[in-house]
């Protein structure tokens, strides 16, 4: 029995081009032969089952997205005076010479 299964219908893709030993290609396309599919589908799901069984990966994985939210959180909330209205760059003052001033 395969440890993967065929796909029912397939998803939205990127082009990923990798190089790789020529015995591990060669096993590569007599797997998806096998599964009569592609490589592309077989590469696709061999990555999702590393990345759900690693556990360390989903940890670390939760944090990068945790950290890239707050991010956003921080710059959205950057642009909000100090009465909570939104920063529109009219409000900003002048500079002498008619540009707005961002700092100092």
């Amino acid at each position: 029995m395969p440890v993967l299964k065929a796909p029912a219908k397939q998803p939205k893709n990127a082009t990923l081009q990798v190089r790789i030993d020529e015995d591990l290609k060669y096993k590569l396309e007599r797997y998806a032969e096998f599964l009569e599919t592609t490589g592309g589908y077989v590469v696709s799901e061999a990555l999702r089952l590393v990345f759900n069984k690693d556990v360390e990966f989903k940890e670390w994985l939760e944090v990068q997205q945790r950290n890239a939210q707050q991010k956003e959180s921080d710059h959205a909330s950057a642009a909000v005076s100090s009465t909570g209205q939104p920063v529109v760059a009219d409000s900003i003052p002048s500079s002498a010479n008619g540009n707005k001033r961002l700092f100092g």
